[in-house]
């Protein structure tokens, strides 16, 4: 009995300071995921999570608006095979802020390129969500002798992408969900992000939430400058795993199809009720598709 009233006290104690200290639960929540995922935190021009110890390398680039966490889950299905490494880029998560600085997709190629440079790593398989997604594309586009493979997941980089209400109201001047003015707003980022979301503690939605009002003005003007690059150009002949949910409500679905066009050489899932994050929402399918994909390659390339 005495036992009981112990735990039972410890999860008393545990939800209040979820609440009352939000920042060092957040903390502590965040160091316990990466090192469940064996994911040791780095710091070079970037800073950056890398895990495993393979001989082939998956660098992972998030999207707008997340971070280099949006991949720490699903790293825990990767590290056994990959070397896994995954920066935030400038602009964020933890990496620089400098309004001065230039956020379109060919500066964020070469910032990536400068620091697998750094890293000493000339040839990997590279994986990106959303905007990240359209990173890759474009990296694999200019630097092909580079990059082994990709995997999108939900990726930019299409006209038809856009062909959402939430990218419409954004270019006829609105709001955008991903573009957080107020705390309260982050529940509609969430929520148009994801169909079938993870659990959150309230630690981490604060902190979150925080940082994201903290960007408002700065996420702006990369906004702008994500919309206003150019689009992605075929054929980009790198072998591809191209991932797309069927709820997403951030790009389109639609344009699953047309950027399956401009990658001859690229193989397209659509995964059924999920939207726009598959690593956060279907974590180990995910992960398991890109290990076939992978596996496919190897056959392939026997």
């Amino acid at each position: 009995m005495f036992l009981l009233y112990a735990l039972g006290g410890a999860a008393l104690a545990l939800a209040a300071a979820n609440r009352l200290l939000p920042v060092p639960m957040a903390r502590a929540a965040l160091a316990l995921e990466r090192k469940r995922a064996g994911l040791t935190l780095r710091h070079a021009s970037l800073p950056y999570l890398e895990g495993g110890s393979g001989d082939e390398v998956l660098l992972l680039v998030h999207g707008f608006a997340g971070d280099k966490d949006n991949f720490t889950r699903i790293a825990a299905h990767l590290v056994q095979r990959y070397r896994v490494i995954i920066p935030d880029l400038p602009g964020f998560g933890d990496a620089r802020r400098d309004p001065g600085a230039r956020h379109d997709m060919a500066t964020q190629v070469e910032n990536l390129r400068a620091f697998m440079a750094e890293l000493g790593v000339q040839r990997f398989h590279m994986g990106g969500n959303s905007m990240g997604g359209f990173i890759s594309a474009e990296y694999a586009s200019r630097y092909p002798e580079q990059v082994e493979s990709l995997w999108l997941l939900d990726p930019g980089g299409t006209d038809e992408s856009l062909q959402l209400p939430a990218f419409q109201h954004y270019l006829a001047g609105g709001g955008m969900p991903l573009l957080v003015p107020e705390p309260r707003a982050f529940d509609a980022l969430m929520a148009a992000c994801m169909a079938k979301p993870p659990y959150f503690p309230y630690c981490m939605k604060h902190v979150l939430a925080r940082r994201a009002v903290a960007d408002y003005q700065l996420h702006c003007a990369i906004m702008k400058e994500l919309v206003g690059s150019p689009r992605l150009q075929g054929p980009i002949d790198t072998p591809a795993l191209i991932v797309w949910g069927s709820e997403d409500r951030i790009l389109s679905p639609k344009a699953a199809a047309a950027t399956k066009a401009l990658l001859p050489r690229a193989r397209l899932v659509m995964m059924e009720g999920i939207g726009h994050l598959p690593m956060l929402e279907a974590t180990r399918r995910t992960a398991n598709d890109f290990l076939d994909f992978q596996r496919g390659l190897g056959v392939h390339n026997a």
